[in-house]
């Protein structure tokens, strides 16, 4: 009986003792975790942005920058945002977005400038963007405030202006800016801005080459910028353009008179030798003209000699005489 009771003692002390370093365990990790994370997840708490203390310690051995994700959670706690649903913007989707290698607090300042400027971008749209490595943030205040691009651009192109000849042949040189706006939901897989310089350029040559004089276009220049505007230049495209503005239209050479001159001349010169041909085929009909006469000489000179050979032949068979006249 002594022994089952000291046995049993024995047991209730060890489970005791186990309780109670479980709990010695459990107040050093709390500990350690409030010595570590505490500040972080204070912050969190008093800006009601809701980052347990778990989730600080799973950061650290996630190899999470913790203050990363408080930081942008309280952004967007502060900013009205949702970070309490399913779809909103929890602890876990900064933490994934982190992971995959995207600047979350870019991601965060765009979504917050959207939502000030009534822009509809969501934190799964925005990370997408980032992580197809596109501006995000420069896409939003793109979006915001639209921005200007030189066509052609002379940091890409190295030319200052684009080169149109209208069909009273003057060449015409034209400097465009084009205002344009981000189009968020064509922003991944949409053409950059090299195709829409491209466009542009291309339509504002076909336009002018359609006028009929250079002077129309000079009298008029918004003519040109209003028709390659409609002709929906942006489609499928990370941008919507806004206006396309004639900045400087110049001069240039009279094409078509330089090659009417050409022409001219080529004809000039077709004609000298066709007239060289001529002569050359009339001095050698002359040559030929001459060796026949001088043929013609030498068969009458032979037939001369045969006079003379007839002559002696009549007289030596009797055949020469006087002619009678009975």
């Amino acid at each position: 009986m002594d022994h089952l009771l000291v046995a049993q003692l024995t047991t209730t002390t060890i489970v005791w003792w186990v309780i109670i370093g479980f709990l010695l365990l459990l107040a050093a990790f709390t500990f350690i975790s409030f010595a570590a994370f505490g500040a972080l997840w204070v912050q969190a708490f008093a800006a009601s942005a809701r980052v347990s203390m778990v989730s600080l310690v799973g950061m650290y051995f996630r190899q999470v920058k913790a203050s990363i994700i408080v930081n942008a959670k309280i952004m967007a706690a502060q900013s009205g945002l949702d970070i309490t649903s399913r779809n909103g913007i929890t602890t876990q989707r900064l933490e994934a977005h982190y992971l995959a290698g995207g600047n979350v607090m870019k991601v965060m300042q765009a979504i917050i400038a959207a939502h000030r400027a009534n822009i509809d971008l969501d934190f799964d749209r925005a990370a997408a963007i980032d992580l197809a490595g596109r501006d995000v943030q420069d896409a939003v205040s793109t979006s915001v405030h639209p921005k200007v691009i030189d066509c052609p651009d002379p940091k890409r192109s190295g030319k200052a202006t684009l080169s149109a000849i209208a069909k009273d042949g003057v060449e015409l040189r034209v400097r465009t800016r084009v205002t344009v706006r981000t189009n968020l939901e064509q922003l991944i897989g949409g053409a950059t801005e090299e195709t829409i310089i491209a466009r542009v350029g291309e339509s504002i040559i076909s336009s002018i080459g359609s006028c009929e004089s250079h002077q129309s276009v000079l009298a008029n220049p918004d003519v040109i910028s209003r028709t390659v505007l409609r002709r929906g230049l942006d489609a499928q495209t990370a941008f919507q353009i806004v206006s396309i503005d004639i900045a400087d239209i110049d001069v240039g050479d009279n094409i078509g008179a330089r090659l009417r001159a050409d022409q001219a001349e080529a004809d000039v010169r077709v004609a000298r030798a066709f007239a060289e041909s001529r002569r050359a085929e009339a001095i050698a009909t002359e040559q030929e003209n001459r060796a026949n006469v001088a043929e013609n000489r030498a068969s009458l000179v032979l037939a001369e000699a045969e006079v003379p050979k007839a002559m002696a032949l009549a007289i030596k068979r009797g055949n020469f005489g006087a002619v009678d006249r009975n």
